[in-house]
């Protein structure tokens, strides 16, 4: 599972930001069916802890990209 923060660009795209979201929501999906064969309480933690990461990263994602959306329909200079 990589880590998709240390992979973002100030000059990304829209189409790279969606990648790195399907990336990010594969990794949900899997951590979750992980999460549902685990027994131990230790286990358990563990899986919460690494879906609540994804999920922030998930979202912190979804709001660059609908930024970047937002700008780029105004036809604004990103850097201004």
């Amino acid at each position: 599972m990589a880590n998709d923060s240390r992979r973002l660009r100030p000059d990304m795209s829209i189409a790279e930001l969606d990648d790195r979201i399907a990336s990010v929501t594969d990794d949900l999906r899997e951590l979750s069916e992980q999460a549902a064969a685990y027994s131990g309480a230790a286990d358990e933690e563990l899986a919460s802890d690494r879906i609540a990461e994804r999920e922030a990263e998930l979202e912190r994602l979804t709001k660059l990209r609908d930024e970047l959306a937002r700008i780029s329909t105004r036809g604004a200079d990103p850097l201004a």
